[in-house]
This record gives structure tokens, C-alpha cells and sequence, in this order.
């Protein structure tokens, strides 16, 4: 018989501001949205930060015409969970590369946002499985983690540092979402009608995949409610924590 899975620990909620940084506009809703949802219905302040538009996410579809209606259903996508500010840093989709100038355009973010929680995707070489993950969520989610310490250092990025722009330090911890090595997760039970809308919204993307009599709403309680479990709840989202200061 195989062995049970961990029990979750419960997520902190004692947090005001958060920015999500992710590579691609549907990588929220694969999962992450209902938290988003819950957050937000709390009355806390968050921000979607997409690296790309998704331009290369839709095989029949030119790149200059995807990036417009994908950046237009990350928007309605947000909205559906109660998030009004999308910022979309416009790097090419499909050929991001961990380094500098990646951890340079996500610093900036941090520090224009001043967020108490980052939240970015899983970036874990699999899913868990032998499933492989994305190269772009990959270089995403390790850059993401340098970009919140350079945030906070005056001697990194200087040229950030004008009109107004400061240091923000003040990141408590990074979470990775969908993670196959989570620890934590927060109930989503009330919130997942709203997750699943969420992931809906963004028809022309899914329709572009071409998968046959796939259903947003059975792929997303699969997964919800496996974490639920882990939590005692119906459903659940899960987390990796990366703590960002000394101590924790």
C-alpha cells in the first residue's frame, strides 16, 4: 500500500502586498488562482507580473497577433480573481535564459511593487513525475529568488534608483506554486468556482492546444483536491516556501 502524503502546513495570511511573477500569461491559472482568489477576497493588494505575453503559446496563431489576445485574457483572467494591475515585461516567449538581465527586469518589480509575498511558478526540473517542466518556468523561478535579494541591495541595479525608485527589502518569503517538493497550501474551497473561471478565460489558449474533450474544471479539481486532502479541507493549493531573510 502506498504511503500516505505529507499533511501541508497552512500558509501565513498575515501579509498585505503581493506580487506574482510568472513566465507566461495561464501559468496562474494552472492551479494558483483560487489562492489568488482567496487573497484578494481578504482585501490584500496583488499584482501579476507576466515575464512574456505567451506569443509562441498558440501553434495557429502569428506571435504578433497572440500577444494581444493573450494579454488580453491574462487581464480578464486576472479581474475574474480580483486582481487590476498586470504589468507584462514583454521578453521573448519560449527563449528565456536565467542571468542578469532577467533578475535586472524582476528587481525593478519588486521594487516599484514593494510586495510582502512573491509568488512565482514551480521550477523544479519535473512535476513531479517524468513529466519535464518548461525551460521558460524554469529560469523564471531561480531568477525570481535572486532578483527579491537584489531588490533590497542599493549597490545592485542602480540605475533602478531614480525617480522615487528605492530598495525593497522587505520580501518575507518567495512561494512556488505547484511545486512537486511543497510544504504548505491554503484552502481554496470557497474560492475554486473562481480558479476554474479564471483558467477558462483564457479560451483562445486552450483551444490552441488542441486537447481533445479536456475539461478546465475536471484538470483543476484533480489537483485540488489531491492537495485538499494533505490540508482537511475539500480543496487546496500548494506551495514551496523560500524564506528571504536571515533566520527564518
Amino acid at each position: 500500500m502506498a504511503d500516505a502524503p505529507e499533511p501541508l502546513e497552512a500558509l501565513p495570511e498575515d501579509w498585505s502586498r503581493m506580487l506574482c511573477v510568472v513566465a507566461h500569461p495561464d501559468d496562474l491559472e494552472f492551479g494558483a488562482a483560487a489562492a489568488i482568489a482567496r487573497w484578494s477576497g481578504q482585501g490584500k493588494d496583488i499584482v501579476y507580473c507576466m515575464v512574456t505575453s505567451g506569443e509562441a503559446g498558440i501553434d495557429g496563431m502569428h506571435p504578433d497577433e497572440a500577444r494581444a489576445v493573450r494579454e488580453a485574457e491574462q487581464v480578464e483572467s486576472a479581474r475574474v480573481v480580483g486582481v487590476s494591475i498586470v504589468e507584462f515585461l514583454g521578453l521573448q516567449d519560449g527563449v528565456i535564459e536565467y542571468g542578469v538581465p532577467l533578475r535586472r527586469v524582476i528587481a525593478e518589480m519588486v521594487r516599484k511593487h514593494r510586495p510582502d509575498i512573491v509568488v512565482t511558478g514551480n521550477f523544479r526540473d519535473t512535476w513531479g513525475g517524468r513529466n519535464l517542466n518548461q525551460a521558460d518556468h524554469i529560469a523564471v523561478g531561480k531568477a525570481v529568488l535572486d532578483a527579491v535579494r537584489d531588490a533590497g541591495n542599493r549597490w545592485i541595479f542602480t540605475d533602478q534608483l531614480t525617480d522615487g525608485l528605492e530598495p525593497w527589502g522587505g520580501v518575507r518569503a518567495v512561494w512556488a506554486a505547484n511545486s512537486p517538493d511543497s510544504t504548505h497550501g491554503v484552502d481554496t474551497t470557497d474560492t475554486f468556482d473562481a480558479g476554474v473561471d479564471s483558467l477558462v478565460a483564457h479560451a483562445a489558449y486552450i483551444e490552441g492546444l488542441g486537447w481533445e474533450d479536456w475539461d478546465p474544471r475536471e484538470f483543476l479539481e484533480g489537483f485540488g483536491r489531491q492537495t485538499g486532502q494533505r490540508l482537511g479541507v475539500a480543496f487546496g493549493a500548494a506551495f514551496e516556501v523560500f524564506p528571504m531573510g536571515w533566520g527564518e
